[in-house]
């Protein structure tokens, strides 16, 4: 196993940490990899300009939140140059990459849903929207989804993309455009019926993206997916209604430096998700599933354990009188990660890339969210109102219960854990948010 990142990213490690605050969140962590992959950070640069198309919405720059005190970051990892490189030599066929075994062992859409049950459940999505919060969008991010899913053959996508603060951003950052071709791309191929509203704030500042948040939910997202985050803060719950609607679930990435939290999936209005080592066989049946070392999660600094959490005497058990996360867990380990389609360059590089993070799994659990949502729909019920006050009433049995792994500070255990939550979905899961 390798650990420590190339001169290079190291240096653009350090730029990232000054650009974003020095001591907010968790940017200034020092971040490592098993495989070679590099985590993520935000460094703006210059880019080709984002513009309005024909289906796009304009939100003037209005009545924004307080100034917030976090300069958010994705929570995404890239595997190595070298990685990529190959992945793009091996392209074969009309479905390209997705057609072929990726080095690594990255998941294609089938394999991932039948992990996770998703392909044993009657449903695609169909008639619920996706919402995906990100800074800065991707300039590419049509065409790129449109190659994404003709190489996966999934159907072609409705996106729309709405952008806040009065217009589409001047530039674009190459991380944040990575994490949105993730987020949107992964989002369609586990519920690829589903109407896609990609929400672009001007830039990764806490207020901007709470702004972006609203938008979301204004637009009638009854699920919504946040794969960013900074450190918690003093006073960080008097925005929690950013976050709360009825009939809506919102999801976030727990994190990707190992044990520890971050805001907003810390959030008790939040359905937070860690991150797995998801290994399968070429069918897609799970050979083994284990807490990944760098998945975020621990007991918040702030905030008192939610009535939800307190309510399950196991869970109050791990977490005493604190918040604690993640609530539940999907794969995130880079070595299990998977192929994002993109056309914006990174570092030189396009085409295809390995990603992993716990940034994979919040739009692949908002997916699922909007799975059992048509299913309710369809039987005359409400929109779930926000997922864990039901997750944390199943049976432990409804979850893949993660007992192996660590994420430095944790253990994955037998029950709910600081590195996994309940667990991965299973299709029990899926049919427990239905009923």
């Amino acid at each position: 196993m390798r650990r420590g990142l190339a001169s290079y990213g190291a240096l653009i490690a350090l730029l990232g940490w000054l650009l974003s605050g020095c001591g907010t969140g968790d940017a200034g962590k020092t971040t490592h990899s098993d495989s070679g992959a590099q985590p993520v950070v935000v460094s703006p640069t210059s880019g080709s300009a984002m513009k309005v198309g024909e289906n796009d919405l304009v939100f003037a720059a209005s009545l924004s939140p307080a100034k917030v005190p976090v300069v958010a970051r994705p929570f995404l990892w890239v595997s190595s140059p070298a990685v990529n490189a190959r992945m793009n030599a091996s392209k074969t066929g009309e479905l390209g990459a997705l057609t072929v075994s990726y080095p690594s062992g990255y998941l294609t859409p089938a394999q991932m849903r039948h992990a996770y049950g998703v392909d044993q459940i009657v449903g695609d999505g169909t008639g619920q929207t996706i919402a995906i919060v990100n800074a800065y969008g991707s300039p590419t991010i049509q065409s790129d989804l449109a190659a994404f899913s003709t190489a996966a053959g999934l159907p072609q996508a409705n996106l729309t993309i709405a952008y806040q603060g009065g217009g589409p951003p001047s530039s674009s950052d190459a991380g944040w455009a990575l994490e949105t071709s993730l987020d949107v791309e992964w989002a369609h191929a586990i519920a690829p019926g589903a109407n896609l509203l990609l929400v672009v704030a001007q830039g990764p500042y806490g207020s901007d993206l709470l702004e972006a948040e609203s938008i979301a939910i204004s637009q009638g997202a009854k699920q919504v997916s946040n794969s960013w985050g900074g450190g918690e803060f003093s006073g960080q719950s008097s925005y929690d209604s950013y976050f709360s609607a009825a009939g809506v679930t919102v999801f976030a990435a727990s994190g990707d430096n190992g044990s520890g939290v971050s805001w907003p999936a810390i959030s008790s209005a939040i359905v937070s998700v860690g991150g797995t080592h998801l290994s399968v066989d070429r069918s897609g049946n799970v050979l083994s599933e284990s807490g990944w070392s760098d998945s975020g999660g621990g007991l918040s600094d702030y905030l008192p354990i939610p009535s939800y959490q307190s309510a399950n005497s196991a869970v109050q058990a791990v977490c005493g009188s604190k918040r604690g996360n993640p609530d539940v867990s999907y794969n995130g380990d880079p070595n299990s990660g998977v192929p994002v389609y993109m056309t914006t360059p990174y570092y030189g590089q396009t085409g295809w890339f390995g990603l992993g993070g716990t940034s994979a799994g919040s739009p692949q659990w908002a997916a699922i969210c909007a799975i059992a949502n048509q299913a309710r729909v369809a039987a005359g019920a409400s929109t779930i109102n926000g997922a864990n006050n039901l997750l944390y009433t199943f049976n432990q049995g409804a979850f893949r219960d993660i007992t192996a792994g660590s994420n430095g500070g944790f253990n994955a255990a037998a029950g709910y854990d600081l590195v996994t939550g309940l667990g991965s979905p299973t299709a029990d899961t899926i049919n427990a948010l239905v009923s």
